[in-house]
């Protein structure tokens, strides 16, 4: 999962949390800071920080974060991704709006929530503001070639939710409400 934080406290920046078939979950984060952060909201068993490079051009993306290498291309817009473009940036930064959607999110798109409780008491939500098919991918891990494109099958085990099973761009605003103390 690639995290492309355009605005963040942290300035923007780019992540990746990634799930070995063996279980082991990875993040590559691209200082101590961001990677403390992200640590203490969700659970990992190797975290590594690595400079974590994000192009965009024509729908094509490619990721260079240590050992993963990426590409990705986008396609149409999903039905879901079009109602989802007619959400207010406003409307979705209120948790509120999270509640009311994670009822929907979870029938439409088994394994996904849009509010849960994270690491160290702390609380998350996500208001989803478009959703793209992703139609081709290449990839590489430490070298080795990572396969087709394919559902996301175990869902992943970073937080309180997956990402939906197929392989998308979703556009999401994120709120996290730090725990006491």
């Amino acid at each position: 999962m690639l995290g492309h934080w355009q605005r963040s406290p942290f300035g923007p920046f780019s992540d990746v949390m990634l799930e070995r078939p063996d279980g082991e979950r990875l993040l590559l984060a691209p200082t101590r800071e961001t990677a403390g952060f992200i640590d203490g909201t969700y659970v990992f068993d190797t975290v590594r920080v690595v400079p974590v490079r994000v192009g965009v051009a024509d729908g094509v993306w490619t990721v260079a974060a240590g050992p993963l290498l990426l590409s990705f291309v986008t396609g149409r817009r999903r039905p879901l991704g079009v109602l989802l473009r007619a959400v207010p940036a406003a409307l979705a930064r209120r948790p509120a709006w999270s509640v009311l959607t994670d009822g929907p999110a979870r029938l439409l798109l088994p394994g996904v929530r849009t509010r849960g409780s994270a690491g160290a008491g702390r609380r998350e939500w996500y208001g989803a503001r478009d959703l793209r098919a992703v139609r081709a991918l290449t990839a590489s891990l430490d070298g080795a070639d990572l396969g087709a494109l394919a559902p996301v099958d175990p869902p992943v085990r970073f937080g309180f939710g997956s990402v939906p099973s197929r392989p998308s761009l979703t556009r999401v605003t994120t709120t996290v409400r730090l725990g006491a103390g």
